[in-house]
């Protein structure tokens, strides 16, 4: 594509009189994209729920790992789950927003990344779910074998008579817990916006600021280990499902955010400097500090001063 003197081609459709032109700025200035990615996760997400059957590994009857019973009442149902990880985090930014008015730009952004951060869990998660197909603890009573089945060999799903196909085929999405990642996915990105908003990485900082930032953790963990007394998973489910939705919360956290121990890790970065001619790669001031080496140099009047490697080696060219 040709160059005109405005710079690359990206530039050029910026520049431009029109239709075309203002979209491209719209683009490029707003979170469109985001909010575009957002809805066609939501779309796979749903397509998954309705039409996707999880992997059915063999089992045999003997095995007693998934001889313990199913829990008919569980400590915190499905609904539960997305209020405690999902509505209650929501309603805390909205309630921060609505006492500090930080502004729209701020509140968009930590509400948008709340939000990514628990359908990218989501998705992600029953993504592994069916892909792996691993028994829950609970298979054997959700199975209900038929009568006669050798019970010292593998066996195929087809000798279960359980009626209730939505019971029955949860019983192969055991790994890994989607009630542990979407709980340190929600509770664990309010944390780190916490641990932003109050400082809590700076030196000194006082103890009660730290326990109310790590607060949401303690109550995802609890979650989690709600589902070992279910007996719906074992500790492997809910360790991989914590992690995964405790780095889906930071790396969604960190998409709108500096790092916590950034003097300015409570603003948001702006996305009109973000989205600047060199694009979205463009670190902030701090970044390129800490990402680039440096070298230590004595000034005539004795002090410090810090200079990159490569203008070193300029000048002395």
């Amino acid at each position: 594509m040709p160059l005109n003197n405005s710079g690359s081609p990206s530039q050029t459709i910026l520049h431009r009189v029109g239709l075309v032109g203002a979209a491209a700025r719209f683009y490029q200035r707003s979170y469109a994209a985001d909010y575009i990615a957002l809805g066609f996760l939501a779309m796979g997400w749903l397509l998954i729920q309705v039409f996707v059957n999880p992997f059915h590994r063999m089992f045999s009857l003997d095995n007693k790992s998934i001889q313990y019973p199913f829990a008919v009442h569980e400590r915190v149902p499905v609904f539960m789950s997305v209020i405690y990880a999902g509505v209650i985090p929501f309603l805390i930014i909205l309630a921060w927003s609505a006492m500090l008015q930080p502004g729209v730009h701020k509140t968009q952004v930590t509400i948008l990344g709340l939000v990514v951060a628990l359908m990218l869990t989501s998705f992600l998660t029953d993504v592994i779910k069916n892909a792996v197909g691993r028994p829950r603890p609970d298979l054997l009573s959700r199975c209900k074998p038929s009568r006669g089945t050798a019970d010292n060999v593998l066996v195929a799903w087809t000798v279960c008579t359980e009626s209730n196909q939505h019971i029955l085929q949860e019983g192969w999405r055991s790994f890994p817990s989607g009630h542990s990642s979407f709980s340190f996915s929600g509770l664990g990105y309010l944390s780190l916006f916490f641990c932003g908003q109050m400082h809590v990485f700076r030196p000194r900082t006082d103890l009660a600021r730290c326990l109310l930032a790590f607060f949401p953790l303690l109550c995802a963990a609890l979650i989690a280990i709600s589902r070992l007394d279910d007996y719906r998973h074992d500790v492997w489910d809910v360790t991989v499902g914590s992690t995964l939705g405790m780095l889906i919360g930071w790396f969604s956290y960190r998409r709108y955010y500096p790092p916590l121990r950034s003097v300015r890790c409570d603003v948001p970065y702006d996305k009109a400097d973000v989205a600047g001619p060199e694009g979205f790669n463009r670190l902030d001031d701090e970044e390129q500090a800490i990402s680039r080496p440096l070298v230590t140099r004595q000034s005539s009047g004795g002090e410090e001063s810090y200079q990159m490697e490569h203008a070193e080696m300029s000048s002395a060219a």
